[in-house]
């Protein structure tokens, strides 16, 4: 296994380990994107729809979202979120080849996903296509190991699984504000802007954060789960070291890249 994978185990246990976390970083995903009432909203690798759902309230009824992801499973439990909302839809889409015509789009939402496109520029191009000329793509990314969630644990993991090495460290490659602008503008969008929100996770023991992980949730708890057992403990230890467990409360700071940009108008 090269790759952190999205199926069926993975998916359903997505929002137990990672959702809160990510729900807490929309918002400033929906401004970076200047959502409005009455836009028609693509959100791709929308994952279990956390993302599409907050902006299904913000563009009202006058507007629509599609709520797409590469991986099926990923998409049914989209669906079982976004099931009530008429001006929502579903898709299983590549990020990197849209099935969509260019100019679809007022807007383009990637929360926490750019990093696990094997090609991100490939991606911010299908943004850019499809959007109609002022509209704007923003994106949510991790910025470095020592100030994330439960992706750090995919580092710990690369270490002893040199076969998961690379794709662990791809999670933190768009971290770099400069990096990731640079990708922005050479597909082509234009008032690029990068900003890090920072925000401060609580847990009442190291054992109520690894839970989740433990019980297979997303692709880093079922990563895990495919450890043998003495590898599992081993890295179970490194990252309760890594973080200072004490025995107590455990609070995790964590840090969010938020990079938005604009499709010229006319262009």
């Amino acid at each position: 296994m090269s790759e952190l994978a999205f199926g069926g185990a993975a998916a359903a246990g997505y929002d137990r380990a990672v959702g809160h976390s990510t729900a807490q970083s929309v918002p400033m995903l929906m401004q970076a994107a200047r959502l409005a009432p009455g836009q028609r909203v693509l959100d791709i690798a929308t994952g279990t729809g956390v993302a599409a759902e907050a902006a299904a309230a913000v563009v009202g009824p006058s507007g629509g979202i599609v709520a797409a992801d590469l991986s099926a499973d990923m998409i049914e439990q989209a669906r079982h979120r976004l099931a009530g909302l008429p001006n929502v839809s579903v898709a299983i889409e590549d990020g990197q080849a849209l099935s969509f015509a260019d100019c679809s789009f007022d807007a383009v939402l990637c929360s926490m996903g750019l990093m696990y496109f094997p090609d991100p520029a490939r991606g911010l191009a299908e943004f850019h296509r499809v959007l109609r000329h002022g509209g704007s793509a923003a994106v949510s990314v991790n910025t470095t190991p020592e100030r994330s969630n439960v992706q750090r644990i995919n580092l710990a993991i690369g270490r002893h699984v040199p076969a998961l090495a690379e794709a662990a460290a791809r999670l933190f490659a768009l971290g770099d504000a400069a990096r990731l602008r640079m990708l922005f503008e050479e597909a082509g969008f234009q008032d690029v802007e990068f900003a890090t929100h920072t925000k401060r996770l609580a847990f009442p023991s190291f054992d109520a954060y690894f839970e989740p992980v433990e019980r297979g949730g997303g692709a880093t708890g079922q990563a895990y789960m495919s450890l043998p057992e003495p590898v599992r403990r081993t890295v179970r230890e490194d990252v309760r070291r890594e973080l200072g467990d004490t025995g107590g409360p455990l609070d995790i700071d964590v840090e969010i890249g938020v990079a938005s940009g604009r499709r010229r108008t006319g262009a």
